[in-house]
């Protein structure tokens, strides 16, 4: 069966899209609030159902079985409103054009006509439901069909009758302005805090993967370095070893080949890491740091007008490339956030180890003066970089407020290069400051 433009718009109105029938309010953070259009139609349905009959009976001389009828069509679909203004809207304009048209037999001396007193209010009432919910191009074809109807009927009026069509007309385009422009700015608040949300999220995935994207250029470093001298060692080996037999030799030269595969590897992946789209390599060609740069470190934060102190344990044991780049990171992330937020307060950075661990922890004081507000969507590294950093080594994080509104960070990691592996969750409080 083939369906007309017309025939789709008018199927649209009668079955509207799920999206269009949510009850008015019904994002309202309060429960009384999304209640309040039920009440409110309920209200004037219970206020003009009796008051339409009583006015078409009594001043109209309108039969009773006909004012029952028409006070019902003219009412009663107000409730429809709450969830479906325009298909309420449609009843009752027929109902009130049926009632208009009736009235052409009945008492309409010095009265209104062809809208009555009750019709105006109930109409004003489902204007401001349609104008809380209907797009802008609706409302303004409800509004010159109330104008065409009541232009059309108020051509032939009948004799002693006062006009009201044009009172309707001007009531209604008002009510439908106003409620209009309050759906408008409310859409348009809501769209913009659904995109600050987005928006947000977007920063906060951005900022994830450039700190590990960080991680992955300094560990490149690192590892480096270990293939390099592995591919040295293997290379070198039969000339340092004596008595090798031919199957040794092949065995070293094979460890030595798939070494360098590896290296050439490393640099192809870390070149797609450090490209910025320009052409150059953007790479630090500066050794990595570790805790034997800490002391560089927190001189230069003091230099900078930050009171800070360092306890560095005399007895640290060898430890991982990861975890000494790591523990580096972590203080030198916590110590910015401490400049950043904090300015003035005292500082105590502290690393020590028992020989299966390194706890480093850097805690502050409260700031001396103004501080800045936290970032909770920033750009900055701050905590993403040392949850990321943390996570590679398989270690936990706890992060949080103290009591005398200073800051902690402590952070504990594994010397053991087994745990890398299977990482534990990281346990911080998601508050971007310390």
């Amino acid at each position: 069966m083939k369906i007309t433009p017309l025939s789709r718009r008018a199927l649209d109105l009668l079955r509207p899209p799920a999206e269009d029938t949510r009850p008015l309010f019904s994002r309202a953070p309060r429960r009384w609030q999304r209640w309040s259009p039920y009440v409110v139609a309920g209200g004037f349905v219970a206020a003009l159902l009796p008051v339409t009959i009583t006015v078409l009976a009594n001043d109209y001389r309108l039969g009773g079985g006909w004012a029952g009828a028409l006070g019902v069509g003219q009412t009663v679909p107000l409730l429809l409103a709450v969830t479906r203004p325009l298909q309420a809207w449609v009843i009752v304009l027929v109902f009130d054009v049926l009632g208009a048209l009736l009235l052409y037999g009945a008492d309409t001396t010095a009265r209104a006509w062809p809208w009555t007193p009750t019709v105006i209010v109930g109409y004003l009432a489902l204007m401001a439901a349609l104008g809380l919910r209907e797009r802008t191009r609706t409302l303004v074809t409800v509004w010159l069909v109330t104008g065409a109807a009541g232009l059309a009927l108020g051509v032939f009026p009948p004799k002693g009758s006062t006009s009201t069509y044009v009172l309707l007309i001007v009531l209604a385009g008002v009510v439908l302005a106003f409620t209009g422009a309050v759906h408008r700015r409310e859409e348009a608040e809501r769209l913009l805090a659904e995109q600050e949300t987005i928006s947000g999220a977007e920063r906060a995935q951005r900022t994830l993967l450039e700190e590990r994207a960080r991680i992955a250029r300094e560990l490149h470093d690192v590892v480096a370095h270990h293939m390099s001298v592995i591919t040295v060692q293997a290379d070198s080996a039969p000339y340092r070893l004596t008595g090798l037999d031919e199957a040794a030799r092949g065995e070293f030269a094979s460890i030595a080949s798939s070494a360098r595969e590896s290296l050439s590897e490393m640099r192809r992946l870390l070149a797609v890491l450090r490209s910025d789209g320009s052409g150059g390599d953007g790479g630090e060609r500066a050794p990595q740091p570790g805790v034997d740069r800490l002391q560089q470190l927190v001189e230069a934060t003091v230099r900078s007008g930050q009171p800070a102190t360092l306890s560095l344990a005399a007895d640290l044991p060898a430890l991982p490339p990861a975890v000494d780049l790591s523990a580096y990171r972590i203080v030198q992330e916590a110590l910015a956030n401490v400049v950043r937020h904090a300015p003035g307060a005292p500082t105590r950075v502290s690393v020590t180890g028992d020989g299966r661990h390194l706890t480093v922890v850097v805690v502050n004081g409260p700031a001396a003066g103004r501080t800045s507000p936290l970032e909770s969507a920033g750009t900055g590294h701050g905590l993403v970089g040392m949850r990321e950093r943390v996570r590679l080594t398989g270690g936990s994080l706890d992060t949080g407020p103290l009591p005398d509104g200073g800051f902690r960070v402590a952070a504990r990691l594994p010397l053991d290069a087994t745990s890398v592996s299977a990482p534990p969750p990281v346990n911080s409080r998601p508050k971007e400051a310390s």
